[in-house]
């Protein structure tokens, strides 16, 4: 019953903006830390940014520090990824994460920390 569902990808230039969102259900959504990571071709899945169940705290890969911003609103049980100033190699599958009660920010970047995780949405930058 717990699903994590992603939304919002598709093909932009280089430069351009993409906000990708993630709906979440079945469980208590503001109890979990949500956290957004990727898998470019090829790649190993990577952690790109993630925010506290309160929504006060941030925590970015120094890859994408300054061009994305993660946000959530508890009351649509959603978390946003905004991407802005896209560059190529910021094309991946970008999944988000549930991660419950997670207390300290340095296990945010560890995939092991989540207990969820949603299927993906794809995201394309051109060059």
């Amino acid at each position: 019953q717990v699903q994590l569902v992603e939304s919002g990808g598709g093909l932009v230039q280089a430069g351009g903006s993409l906000r990708v969102s993630c709906r979440a259900s079945g469980f208590i959504f503001s109890n979990y830390v949500m956290g957004w990571f990727r898998q470019a071709p090829g790649k190993e899945r990577e952690f790109v940014a993630a925010l506290s169940g309160t929504g006060d705290t941030t925590y970015y890969a120094d890859s994408v520090k300054g061009r994305f911003t993660i946000s959530r609103d508890n009351a649509k049980n959603t978390v946003y990824l905004q991407m802005n100033s896209l560059k190529p190699e910021d094309t991946a599958v970008y999944y988000c994460a549930a991660a419950y009660r997670a207390l300290y920010r340095s296990t945010w970047a560890r995939d092991s920390t989540y207990n969820y995780w949603g299927q993906g949405t794809q995201a394309t930058v051109s060059s």
